[in-house]
């Protein structure tokens, strides 16, 4: 690996660790942040949610801008308005201020997260693309288990508003690289624009509609949002240059892959948020022992997903290393489930931190690769964008129908369903073709 190539990858993984990080970050911050701002407990989630459904319903579009416009265009586009967007959610005055930059911001990191990955799909070699994929996936999870210390420090020194601010100096930073070390080719493609909106629209509907599912409209929107996303797929298979090109799904690696990424995401980014909840309300923790309670998820996470995960992927399939990993996540969260005032931190956070953490650091990497690998470079982007487009989806998916079950019989019912969606993603895991180690799929448009 080139300088070159080295700087390109700290560069990506920088910019994944801010998008992932402001998923997690706030989740510690809450409790200060509902004080402050007067958030209802039933309306607290959307300080999470708004961030995660505009960059679920976007990613499609995020992905395909770097295919159509160009890397440098999509990076640097989707950096700039994430970063300014962090600068209005931490200056906010109320709630509806607060929403509408999360909101944005979840824009500008569908069209980053993207980005982030294309630009290794498309660049870095076969020989070195294993480890490439492998601190790429470290620096999202890190990200994720990092949110909750960094939010938790910054909100017991300062206060929540520097969750949000935080990313804003890195971002600028950022911006200079980016223009200098980027590719700027571009397609001749136009932008499918009834896609998008189709697409958006659909999976933001799709997700209201589940987390008001025992409400009449809340079953009108779920109705509703399965008809746009069934339209998304009809126009999808006339438009001359799609936004989501179905050639893709049939690469079974491809639909196989998305399937258990989605109930991945499903279980692995909203544990966060209850696990964060958790700690407050069972342990009755303060926001700083809130954060200082996931180091032992970074640190184990970065040390499995960078050093022990791209040694395994040289000898086991990519579908044994998943199913493994999501059935020891799900034995994790089977013991966090028992979690009572009494257990204390070392049997009641730390013990199931250690199989999570084992289970998360082993399938993500071999997940991403499955899906990602033998696609054309004019469609990478688009593979990036379905990739993390079923991850953030099952994310907000997951949290809208957690955070009921919780709501109606608490945090243990949320971590024994999180368990059993890890089962599930085990058996489809299976489905992936079974080749040998250390070779790619074959081409997605054959």
């Amino acid at each position: 690996m080139t300088w070159r190539d080295l700087a390109v990858l700290v560069l990506a993984c920088a910019a994944q660790f801010m998008v992932v990080l402001d998923v997690s970050v706030v989740n510690v911050a809450l409790p200060s942040l509902q004080t402050d701002l007067g958030f209802t407990t039933v309306d607290l989630h959307w300080a999470v949610n708004a961030y995660a459904l505009p960059f679920a319903g976007f990613l499609l579009l995020g992905g395909r801008l770097a295919d159509l416009y160009g890397l440098r265009r999509a990076f640097v586009l989707g950096l700039a308005v994430f970063t300014l967007a962090g600068l209005a959610g931490g200056l906010a005055g109320g709630q509806a201020s607060l929403i509408a930059a999360r909101a944005v911001q979840g824009l500008g990191a569908a069209v980053l997260a993207p980005a982030t990955l294309t630009v290794l799909t498309t660049t870095v070699g076969e020989d070195a693309r294993p480890r490439a994929l492998a601190a790429w996936t470290a620096a999202g999870l890190a990200g994720g288990t990092s949110g909750n210390l960094v939010g938790g420090v910054l909100t017991d020194a300062l206060s929540w508003r520097w969750v949000l601010l935080v990313n804003v100096p890195v971002g600028v930073l950022a911006l200079v690289p980016a223009l200098r070390l980027l590719p700027d080719a571009r397609g001749s493609r136009r932008l499918d624009v009834r896609g998008a909106a189709l697409a958006t629209v659909g999976i933001a509907s799709l997700t209201y509609g589940l987390a008001h599912a025992g409400t009449p409209t809340g079953a009108a929107v779920i109705v509703a949002g399965a008809a746009l996303l069934a339209c998304f797929a009809a126009l999808q298979a006339r438009e001359r240059s799609p936004l989501l090109p179905l050639r893709l799904l049939r690469s079974r690696e491809v639909a196989a892959g998305n399937a258990a990424m989605l109930l991945a995401g499903a279980c692995l980014n909203p544990m966060w948020y209850f696990l964060a909840l958790s700690m407050r309300d069972v342990l009755h923790f303060g926001a700083l022992r809130t954060g200082l309670g996931f180091l032992p998820h970074t640190l184990l996470t970065i040390v499995v997903g960078l050093h022990l995960t791209p040694r395994l992927m040289r000898r086991a399939p990519n579908r044994t290393l998943v199913a493994a990993g999501a059935l020891v996540a799900a034995s994790g969260f089977l013991w966090q489930s028992a979690l009572t005032e009494g257990s204390g931190y070392a049997a009641g956070v730390l013990g199931p931190a250690v199989l999570i953490s084992l289970g998360g650091g082993l399938l993500n990497t071999p997940l991403t690769a499955a899906v990602t690998s033998g696609v054309p470079a004019g469609d990478a982007g688009a593979a990036s964008g379905l990739m993390n487009t079923a991850k953030q989806v099952g994310g907000a998916l997951g949290l809208a129908v957690l955070a009921v079950l919780a709501a109606l019989d608490g945090y243990g019912a949320a971590f024994l369903a999180i368990a059993g969606l890890l089962v599930l993603t085990a058996a489809t895991a299976v489905l992936l073709p079974g080749r040998a180690p250390g070779t790619l799929a074959p081409d997605a448009a054959a």
